[in-house]
């Protein structure tokens, strides 16, 4: 009985010491990491990083020293990755992805994109030979905020502001993407005959340009792939957005008769308001 008894100790034993090789301890990370998306027209552009927490500490000046280069988070380099080419404080940056290094000072931030994305040690590992490029950081007093946490501000389908926020301070740079100029390529660029691209692609070159005669045309190509209730009332909007209200209610009207027979008529308000408002014009 006794040697039963030790037989059992022995393998609870060598169970428990075996344990941590087969079992990992799961417990909160002292800075986790976090991913911040924003679509800024057809530009994509993410920051990752590890966000640490001031827990007491005094940050500026301290823990980030002043007039060193800072890797703008904690663990690895932050990063950031730009779907398209854009202006990053005004200055050109070419798409793809870059480490922030910032250099925190009482006389004013810069903030560089530097192109070594294994930075874990600044300013050691850090080198200016890589920075594609320095701007200037505006900064500003904010309420509390424990945890370093990067966001997207007053963004626009042309614009943005990436700021930095951490204990009592925002530091923000202004980003520009040319949207214009990549919508239209990709209209250009489309390979797609599809009635419903056709007319997506009509409908945005009326809003955004004003362009009525090159909206028209995209409507017309599309309505000559698959006449349907959406694309005719794309072109009788822009008929009528033209100063073509006869056309624009023979195309609205078209519209209607091919939604009545649609499950999924709905703009079947706004038809049936152009087609009494239009009617006198």
């Amino acid at each position: 009985m006794k040697n039963v008894a030790l037989g059992c100790l022995f393998s609870a034993l060598v169970a428990l010491v075996a344990a941590p090789a087969s079992a990992q301890l799961e417990l909160p990370a002292a800075s986790p990491s976090s991913k911040v998306t924003q679509e800024v027209g057809v530009t994509s552009i993410s920051v990752d990083y590890s966000s640490p927490a001031v827990k007491g500490r005094k940050v500026w000046g301290d823990l980030v020293p002043w007039d060193k280069p800072w890797r703008s988070g904690a663990n690895a380099a932050t990063k950031i990755t730009f779907s398209h080419d854009v202006t990053f404080g005004g200055k050109a940056v070419p798409a793809g992805t870059y480490s922030i290094v910032t250099l925190p000072s009482q006389k004013g931030w810069k903030v560089m994109l530097n192109k070594e994305l294994g930075l874990f040690s600044t300013p050691a590992q850090y080198s200016p030979a890589n920075d594609i490029v320095t701007v200037a950081g505006t900064t500003a007093a904010i309420p509390s905020r424990e945890r370093l946490t990067y966001v997207f501000s007053n963004t626009t389908d042309d614009t943005t502001s990436l700021d930095l926020e951490w204990e009592k301070l925002r530091v923000s740079v202004p980003i520009k993407a040319d949207t214009a100029t990549l919508a239209k390529a990709n209209i250009e660029k489309a390979v797609s005959q599809s009635a419903s691209e056709h007319a997506q692609a009509a409908r945005y070159v009326a809003e955004s340009t004003k362009d009525y005669a090159a909206a028209l045309k995209l409507a017309d190509a599309s309505v000559a792939i698959d006449s349907n209730w959406y694309n005719q009332w794309i072109r009788a909007d822009i008929l009528a957005k033209s100063g073509k209200y006869a056309e624009a209610r023979k195309a609205a009207q078209i519209s209607w008769d091919l939604g009545q027979k649609a499950p999924n008529f709905f703009y079947k308000d706004q038809v049936s308001k152009a087609l009494a408002d239009w009617k006198n014009k």
